[in-house]
């Protein structure tokens, strides 16, 4: 408990002073924000501060902080240094950063963004790029929470329809009509659950791992994990540390945010707050799997698989047991309303950076339309392909983790570039960046879901093609600068 309270002061002091540092790089002022000049009702719409701040929380959230976390605390203590470094110095950033970039742009998504600071073709490798992983993030968040749901009541089908009645009304109605109203009931939620299970390990006090204990793979003895820390544990761990899918939200937030001084507390702010719910799951999950001398999955009623128990196993044992009947409703809504919130914001990212590319106005329904309704069609092939395919879930699930933090890899050195052309200190987003692209190509090269290549070839691999996009961003400088 030690590291785990260490980490959670970390993360704090980390908002209040790395975040200033951050923010007096960006140096916000009072101009006119897109909220205010380009108002429409419809997703240009002023929101009070805490509500731009419970959407956006949850926006980025969903199970990634919980899920992620707990897979990623079976490596060991290792996960406690990647989430606080990693939050404090990368994901926050890219957050911030990547908000305000869409804000002094008029509110453009992702791609507009990546196009002005890398060029066209990047930005068309962008655009598909983000807009299959919207879709690809929308319809796994439609079928998971189906099959969740079924065991209370109903059939798969119902719930499918249903949840994706859902995904449409909230893609194609205002902002402040679902969106705005019923998020921050959830945010609440989750962040009430991840208080309550704060106070009760520090009520149990268990016996934990510490980073002085070794952040070596702890789960390779126990847990016969062959996975190596790097890149796994960088991959496994996105939402909680930094995540690629946060810069296709943070643009959603940046069109409802009414002046530029607000960006720290939203953005920055929300994964900090992402990052102490990532820290807490991983030090619950540190006492269901390593406790010492008797590991929580041994004396938890419900646990058939032990050590391997599944994440959303971990969630429902651990909630039900310590927090009561209130534990299991706010279990169901961290397993079932996360993801679904995150799933109509994802097509709703969707529709926007469409338009953006397109160059059509969204205020009429009928200019809403001509965007959704090939790109529901579309998620909805590929919605009764995954419940064809037995295994859809899981191959679909495996390639996410990846895709994801490449787009965070593409989203930051769009980041270095702008803060290059403003004469900005741009070694604060370099760094993150360089060592992003470290890991997302050596994943591939040594991964057995990629190419899965032998001994230190995979690595060395990696480390080429990460030197090889240095090389070529200081060659751009150079020539740039003259």
């Amino acid at each position: 408990m030690i590291t785990f309270s260490i980490s959670l002061v970390a993360l704090v002091l980390g908002y209040f002073l790395y975040g200033r540092v951050v923010e007096r790089i960006v140096s916000p002022d009072n101009r006119i924000t897109p909220a205010v000049g380009k108002a429409d009702g419809m997703d240009y719409v002023v929101l009070p501060e805490w509500k731009v701040f419970m959407i956006q929380f949850l926006n980025i959230a969903g199970t990634g902080p919980i899920f992620g976390a707990i897979m990623g605390a079976k490596f060991g203590p290792s996960a406690y240094l990647w989430i606080v470094l990693g939050c404090i110095f990368a994901g926050a950033v890219h957050d911030y950063l990547s908000g305000m970039l869409s804000m002094r742009n008029g509110g453009v998504g992702l791609p507009e963004i990546v196009g002005k600071y890398l060029g066209i073709n990047a930005k068309r490798v962008m655009l598909v790029f983000s807009v299959l992983l919207l879709i690809l993030v929308g319809s796994v968040f439609v079928y998971s929470p189906a099959e969740i749901l079924k065991t209370m009541w109903g059939t798969s089908a119902f719930w499918v329809m249903a949840i994706f009645l859902y995904y449409v009304l909230a893609t194609l109605l205002p902002v402040d009509k679902i969106i705005g109203r019923i998020y921050p009931l959830f945010a609440f939620s989750l962040l009430f659950m991840a208080l309550a299970l704060m106070v009760c390990l520090f009520i149990k006090m268990p016996n934990l791992p510490e980073l002085w204990d070794g952040i070596g793979n702890m789960g390779a003895e126990k847990l016969g994990m062959t996975d190596n820390i790097f890149p796994c544990l960088f991959i496994t761990v996105a939402c909680g540390a930094v995540s690629g899918f946060h810069a296709t939200q943070s643009p959603l937030m940046a069109r409802c945010v009414v002046n530029e001084h607000q960006g720290r507390p939203i953005f920055y702010g929300a994964m900090i707050t992402e990052g102490i719910v990532a820290l807490i799951w991983a030090t619950v999950s540190m006492y269901f799997f390593y406790n010492d001398p008797v590991p929580g999955y041994s004396t938890l009623a419900g646990v058939e698989e032990g050590l391997h128990t599944s994440a959303p196993a971990v969630v429902n044992i651990i909630c039900n047991d310590w927090l009561g009947i209130v534990g299991g409703i706010l279990a169901l809504l961290g397993v079932v309303a996360a993801p679904i919130t995150s799933g109509d914001t994802a097509f709703r990212g969707a529709r926007l950076i469409i338009a953006d590319f397109l160059g059509l106005e969204q205020k009429k329904m009928s200019r809403r339309l001509l965007i959704c309704i090939p790109l529901f069609l579309v998620s909805l092939a590929f919605l009764l392909w995954q419940i064809e395919n037995p295994d859809g879930f899981n191959v679909v699930w495996q390639y996410f983790g990846w895709a994801n933090q490449t787009l965070a890899v593409i989203t930051l050195w769009t980041i270095t570039v702008w803060m290059a052309k403003e004469g900005k200190p741009y070694i604060a987003v370099l760094i993150p960046a360089v060592f992003m692209t470290a890991v997302c190509s050596t994943f591939v090269f040594v991964s057995k879901q990629a190419l899965g290549l032998e001994g230190y070839v995979g690595y060395a691999m990696g480390c080429a093609v990460t030197l090889m996009v240095m090389v070529w961003f200081f060659s751009w400088k150079i020539r740039y600068k003259g």
